[in-house]
């Protein structure tokens, strides 16, 4: 029984030894280095589909959506939020063209949900639907706020102070009483 066991544990750091000394398929254990493809979006979401992905989980969590449910959501909602940025920057200005065209695109997302949702959740989301819709705008808003003043920094680098300068803290020189 001992040789067995005994067998059976070189056998195994045989194996282990060997494997590890042998180049694998990855790129990164061969010593090659991948480079990320600049044509391609980084793995992180765009604005859009950030502010979709947000309305989503919000709509989800309030509605009480299985995951089916909230996959469909998450669909609908990437396609019309997508719709709704884009009538925000071609009107940009224009609130009230804006507002009409982005009531066209939600009641678009209402009938597709009505074939998604349950009867009772539907008409849970039909009485939120302005609640919805504010948290939507009120992501956007703050958004574009924060991109705005990302862009105002980069083009303006100066400091919005007034008349204030980087100088030492003492104008005198420090005693050294040891």
């Amino acid at each position: 029984m001992r040789k067995q066991l005994a067998t059976a544990s070189l056998l195994l750091a045989a194996t282990l030894a060997a494997n590890a000394q042998t180049p694998g398929t990855r790129p990164e254990r061969q010593g090659i280095v991948v480079k990320q493809d600049k044509t391609q979006e980084s793995p992180r979401l765009n604005p859009v589909q950030e502010r979709a992905k947000r309305l989503s989980d919000q709509m989800a969590r309030d509605l009480r959506l299985n995951g089916y449910q909230t996959a469909r959501l998450r669909a609908i909602n990437d396609d019309k939020v997508a719709k709704m940025a884009a009538i925000e920057q071609r009107h940009a200005g224009n609130q009230k063209l804006i507002n009409e065209q982005c009531d066209a695109v939600c009641k678009e997302r209402d009938k597709e949900l009505q074939a998604v949702l349950s009867n009772d959740q539907y008409s849970d989301y039909y009485d939120s639907r302005s609640t919805f819709r504010k948290y939507d705008r009120d992501y956007a808003s703050r958004s574009s706020q924060v991109n705005s003043d990302f862009v105002k920094s980069v083009q303006n680098p100066s400091p919005a102070s007034s008349g204030a300068t980087i100088a030492p803290s003492r104008t005198t020189s420090a005693k050294s009483g040891r």
